[in-house]
């Protein structure tokens, strides 16, 4: 008989991007500049500036927000600000969580990897539930660095196999944007493009994962 010498992984955990994955709403700054008739680009400085360094714990949102608020014509206070924002984007896909679930119930660990700063990610946490449905969440602001960058990837590979004994050819992850599979592509992940619920339920059926 002829010897096959390939080695078949079976897969013991999926990380899953949050927003575009797990979370299906619109852009917040989408949302907003059409609700208080700002241009559309009013919100571009901020989200491509500052915002930034929020995402990997280096800045307080609360702190670096409130001088945009007035041009955003926002006329409550930065908290009520932060709940606007957190709330509508607070639109969970009920497939994916029935999904993640099973898997959970069949053995297979599942977990956040999402760049968020801090205030959400314990709204994700805690209100959300995210905190219970997975079995951990790696938010950009806690690894203290953020996708597509290698050293974040590299962080969760780390922590998989040191505390949960998951190597990386045993991980699958998800994600909607190009650039973030790239990158976990790059340090020898493999990923899934994420664009809808039924053909990634027909990909997971393709790695003998039934949901």
């Amino acid at each position: 008989m002829p010897c096959d010498d390939r080695v078949i992984y079976m897969i013991k955990a999926l990380l899953f991007d949050a927003d575009g994955v797990i979370v299906r709403s619109e852009m917040f700054s989408h949302q907003y500049t059409k609700k208080f008739g700002i241009p559309t680009d009013a919100m571009t400085p901020f989200f491509k500036g500052i915002f930034q360094s929020c995402l990997i714990g280096e800045t307080n949102l609360k702190e670096v927000v409130e001088p945009y608020l007035q041009k955003w014509k926002w006329h409550g206070t930065v908290d009520e600000f932060l709940n606007f924002w957190f709330e509508s984007e607070h639109v969970i896909d009920q497939q994916v969580v029935a999904a993640i679930k099973t898997l959970k119930n069949n053995g297979v660990r599942c977990f956040l990897t999402t760049n968020q700063e801090q205030y959400r990610t314990d709204y994700m946490r805690h209100t959300m539930g995210f905190g219970e449905l997975f079995d951990g969440i790696f938010s950009s602001a806690e690894v203290r660095n953020k996708k597509p960058e290698p050293d974040y990837y590299e962080f969760v590979i780390q922590v998989l196999q040191a505390q949960h004994g998951i190597e990386k050819n045993a991980i699958i992850y998800i994600d909607h944007t190009v650039p973030n599979i790239e990158g976990a592509t790059a340090v020898g992940i493999k990923s899934y493009l994420y664009t809808e619920f039924d053909a990634f339920k027909q990909y997971l059926s393709e790695q003998h994962l039934h949901v």
